[in-house]
C-alpha cells in the first residue's frame, strides 16, 4: 500500500514520497539513517513528520548539521514529532541548518 513516507540519508539528503516501503525512496549509494511518515499542515505551513522506519528506525537527527531539503518545499517548516510522550517536537527547521536543491 502507497504511503506518504520520507527518509534521510547520512549526507543529509531528505526525501519524501508515496511509496509502499521506506527503502523506495533511496538511491544508490545511500545510507538511510531513518524515516518515518509525513503530512501537510497547511494551516500553520508545516510538514508534520513522525512515526518511524520499520527498517530504517526514527530519524537520527542528531548525526546531521545540515538538512537537503527539496526546493518544491520552500517555505514550509519541518517538525518531527515523537510519539513517545517523552520527548518534546524536534523543529527541524530550527535546529538543523536547511539547504534546498532543485
Amino acid at each position: 500500500m502507497m504511503l506518504p513516507k520520507f527518509i534521510i540519508t547520512l549526507n543529509g539528503m531528505f526525501r519524501l514520497g508515496m511509496v509502499n516501503q521506506h527503502k523506495d525512496l533511496l538511491k544508490p549509494g545511500d545510507q538511510c539513517i531513518g524515516g518515518g511518515y509525513y503530512r501537510f499542515d497547511y494551516t500553520s505551513n508545516r510538514i508534520i513528520l513522525d512515526h518511524s522506519s520499520y527498517d530504517f528506525g526514527k530519524p537520527k537527527w542528531h548525526l546531521l548539521e545540515t538538512l537537503k531539503v527539496p526546493s518544491v518545499y520552500r517555505g514550509l517548516r519541518l517538525v518531527y514529532q515523537y510519539d513517545d510522550r517523552c520527548h518534546e517536537d524536534f523543529n527541524v527547521s530550527e535546529e538543523l541548518k536547511i539547504e534546498y536543491y532543485d
